[in-house]
């Protein structure tokens, strides 16, 4: 693949809607709830881990364990790292194994099977018994969630027309917000809720379960337990969806001509295509590492400040009420910086349109240095974290629009699924070892998580290093 631009696939003015058929629209919805859910699948577990860990580290100590204060806390951090990990990792492995899967099989049976696994392992994570069942029980609902993205980007991707391919890639990725509204809803009104865990505590012990711990854990379970519902999905998919006519185009190709054949991880290291597939590796392991290294955190900059305000001006609240305030703060600075990411990737198909993929992907790893740098080098009051956390989120997570709209346009039909996979999820297992190094900043060197923040936003450069090799794919028409 060469740099010189190719002939575009429409020289019309129309905007990017106009055409598009009520069966390519349900492509898209059907697509985006896929990955809705695939967001609340993951996010779940990012706003109830401070819940959910304790319970293990808790019936530890009944086993004979005396930990302090710090050893709990120090304990709980590495736990949820090693879940991240493995969440990372498996997202990784499944969506290399079903992307590839999808060029061999086709786009539709390969999305209902990543729905089935990250829906029944998300609800089977509700009966963890020990803080090892629960990580390991994330790699296999990462799996599913990998392989969805993977699927799906390429299917939305086969189906609509080049004109709205970047506008229709930013819409799907964008959808992911309302899976971490999900989450945020069910840690708010459930999981986190005062009220409500004390209902479900009784409710605990009327069904026989008298152990205080296990009763109190029976909230996070009931929401991890609602990670079965996605599945129903499926028979919407199956009544609705067809494969796309261009992957049955390939199918044929591959029937005819060895040298065309669908799906084999290996082509993507040929020397047609290996420049292609490290630079979506590279730009998806940026944006990974930095999401979970450096995005994520953006929220407990206003957990941070609601405790010193709550120190101050209401001294007198008890520990269950304190910790249920700052719950409730955390999951403000949460949505903020969600609605603020949402609006990113939106924004970012139609800035990549007007000016190029590269300059889009320049745009917005420059602006979440800045913006990181910003947030966790100085502190803000809770007012102006209002407006700070949204425009976090803007510059942090909007160039991840990019990769739905990007690393499909650098494959062919027969490897697009395989390839959008492999860096999209292969950019999981580079992220990985970023959480270690994170929980290593804050429990062994003695950093604060502002301070580890800082540090790893300076990964948002190399992206900039990988930006230099990155073909430019605006306006090609792209050939197999």
């Amino acid at each position: 693949m060469t740099d010189a631009p190719l002939p575009s696939s429409t020289d019309d003015n129309r905007p990017w809607y106009a055409g598009i058929s009520r069966y390519q629209w349900m492509v898209l919805v059907i697509a985006s709830l896929g990955w809705v859910f695939d967001i609340f699948e993951g996010q779940i577990f990012v706003a109830s881990s401070n819940e959910a860990m304790p319970t293990f580290i808790e019936m530890q100590e009944r086993g004979g364990e005396v930990l302090s204060e710090a050893e709990r806390a120090g304990r709980k951090e590495f736990y949820n790292d090693i879940a991240f990990a493995c969440f990372l990792v498996g997202g990784a492995v499944g969506g290399i194994f079903f992307g590839m899967l999808s060029d061999r099989i086709g786009r539709k049976r390969t999305m209902t099977l990543t729905i089935v696994f990250y829906s029944l392992f998300t609800c089977l994570s509700a009966f963890s018994a020990q803080w090892w069942h629960l990580a390991g029980l994330r790699f296999l609902v990462a799996m599913g969630v990998g392989g969805e993205w993977a699927v799906a980007s390429a299917m939305v991707f086969e189906v609509f027309p080049a004109r709205a391919r970047a506008h229709v890639g930013g819409i799907f990725h964008a959808s992911s917000v309302f899976g971490t509204y999900l989450a945020v809803a069910a840690v708010t009104f459930f999981i986190g809720n005062e009220s409500v865990g004390n209902t479900l505590m009784q409710w605990a012990h009327d069904w026989g379960i008298n152990d205080p711990v296990q009763a109190a854990s029976v909230k996070w379970r009931i929401g991890f337990a609602l990670g079965a519902l996605p599945a129903l999905l499926i028979i919407w998919i199956r009544v609705s969806l067809k494969e796309p006519e261009a992957w049955h185009e390939a199918q044929s190709r591959a029937a005819a001509d060895k040298t065309q054949q669908v799906g084999r991880i290996s082509e993507l290291f040929s020397s047609q295509w290996i420049r292609s597939t490290l630079v979506g590796f590279s730009l998806a392991s940026v944006g990974l590492a930095t999401f979970w290294g450096v995005h994520i955190h953006g929220k407990a900059t206003m957990r941070n400040a609601a405790e010193v305000r709550i120190a101050a001006e209401q001294p007198e609240l008890d520990e269950d009420a304190r910790k249920a305030a700052l719950t409730r703060w955390e999951m403000l600075g949460m949505f903020l910086v969600t609605t603020g990411g949402g609006i990113g990737l939106l924004c970012f198909g139609p800035l990549s349109q007007r000016i190029g993929r590269r300059p889009a992907f320049l745009a917005f790893h420059l602006g979440g240095l800045v913006s990181a740098l910003v947030l966790f080098g100085f502190t803000f009051s809770q007012t102006m974290l209002y407006g700070l956390l949204p425009v976090f989120g803007f510059l942090t997570l909007g160039m991840h629009a990019g990769y739905a709209i990007y690393f499909p346009e650098l494959f062919p039909t027969r490897l697009r699924g395989t390839g959008t996979g492999f860096c999209f999820n292969g950019g999981r297992i580079a992220a990985a070892p970023i959480l270690y190094l994170s929980g290593w900043m804050k429990n062994d060197w003695g950093y604060t998580l502002s301070q580890a923040c800082m540090l790893l936003s300076l990964l948002y450069l190399l992206g900039l290093v990988v930006l230099m090799f990155a073909p430019e794919t605006r306006g090609r028409e792209l050939h197999d």
